[in-house]
């Protein structure tokens, strides 16, 4: 039979979505799931985005322009500004979710065998477009001891080498929820100055910050103009996942017309997620007050639950909606699996994703997870009452 490509055998399967067959089996079984697992928002999308599609009137679903339609960069430009990012409609590229943005970036910026250094743990997908561009992940570790901040710049430095070109974060962080302060992003501006490098700045959950912390973009850093691309997406900001619609942005015009070669070689975005996307920038401020509210009040009630059970530690995040947990546990792998396909309390069960998948490093994050807050309060208290009891009778149980 033909022979697979070796891009083919070595793209990553997905972390978090691998232990899907085994939540499917619970189900048949009658159990029910606290899905933790993934970034899917119980959060209502916004009523002004929903009335959009409903109102949609066109005779021909046609293609739209490359770069998107000019009424919906006109408005994300408006939307932009005001957060102080100084652009121009034609710093934008509208893409097929912060996914094909990040594709996009990274084949438009770096040639194949070049590297990317990338702060870890870090969004699992990023192993897999760098295996689609030809290009390699440089990881750099962050820990949970200091809450995952940016590692020291000197240990920057000694990853790059002729091969660097880019530099990643996303902030706030998934899978983390770090958010990266001022000072740290202005070493990273030096870094990327001193050594002609690109600043990649995954920015799906700009709006989740808490306890009043400032979000920086590095579009806020004088200087940099020539160097930083952003990265978003409407899936997080507004709960629409489903919407599939991102953006690429970056002053640099060499870069923009790149990037777009790659957005004409795929046709254009859709038609009908840029129409609620457009109607979405009108949302009120009220409604993301409302979520960021709530959020806050669930990563208390998750964070405070997780370091009130023996033997777990986890950081209090300052955005995003995710935690990394340490566990006293032998393999996170093994004991995601275990809590689906052995363990239930009355009837209940835990879905969650294992931290190793958030690694390149091999052997980290063997006793981490990463759990979703995106479920109401008080399924996160039963959530939290059924990981107590697993660990009270996982097999693999550590001394704390």
């Amino acid at each position: 039979m033909p022979q697979l490509s070796e891009k083919g055998i070595r793209m990553p399967a997905s972390p978090i979505r691998k232990l899907t067959p085994f939540a499917d089996q619970a189900k048949k079984e009658g159990k029910k799931i606290y899905h933790l697992n993934i970034g899917q928002p119980d959060i209502e999308t916004p009523e002004i985005m929903l009335n959009a599609l409903k109102n949609i009137d066109f005779k021909v679903w046609a293609y739209t322009p490359s770069e998107g339609t000019a009424s919906y960069r006109n408005k994300l430009m408006q939307y932009y500004n005001k957060l102080g990012y100084d652009i121009t409609v034609n710093d934008i590229l509208v893409t097929n979710g912060g996914s094909e943005a990040i594709t996009i970036a990274m084949q438009a910026c770096l040639n194949p065998g070049e590297e990317i250094i990338i702060p870890e743990p870090f969004y699992a997908n990023y192993n897999g477009f760098a295996c689609s561009a030809d290009i390699v992940v440089k990881p750099i570790m962050s820990y949970i001891d200091s809450g995952f901040s940016l590692p020291p710049i000197g240990e920057f430095e000694k990853l790059i080498t002729d091969k660097t070109k880019a530099i990643a974060i996303c902030n706030p962080n998934n899978p983390t929820g770090y958010l990266y302060a001022r000072e740290e992003l202005e070493q990273l501006k030096e870094l990327c100055l001193k050594h002609d490098l690109y600043l990649f700045s995954d920015e799906a959950y700009r709006e989740f910050c808490y306890d009043g912390r400032e979000f920086v973009s590095p579009m806020h850093l004088a200087g940099l103009e020539e160097h930083v691309v952003v990265l978003d997406t409407v899936s997080k900001r507004y709960s629409a996942c489903g919407a599939r619609i991102g953006c690429l942005i970056t002053k640099n015009k060499e870069l923009y017309q790149a990037a777009l070669k790659f957005a004409q070689a795929r046709l254009s975005p859709s038609l009908e997620g840029q129409i609620a996307s457009e109607a979405a920038v009108d949302t009120p401020d009220s409604y993301f007050l409302a979520v960021t509210e709530e959020y806050t009040a669930r990563r208390d009630t998750l964070v405070n639950g997780l370091n009130q059970i023996e033997g777990v530690f986890c950081p209090n995040p300052g955005g995003a909606f995710y935690v990394v947990a340490k566990l006293p546990i032998d393999n996170a792998d093994a004991f995601c699996q275990w809590m689906l396909e052995s363990f239930s309390y009355e009837n209940e069960t835990v879905m969650m994703a294992p931290a190793t998948g958030f690694y390149s490093t091999p052997g980290a994050g063997v006793n981490e997870v990463r759990l979703a807050y995106v479920l109401n309060r008080d399924d996160l208290k039963r959530a939290l009452r059924c990981l107590e009891e697993a660990l009270s009778v996982y097999p693999g149980r550590t001394q704390a």
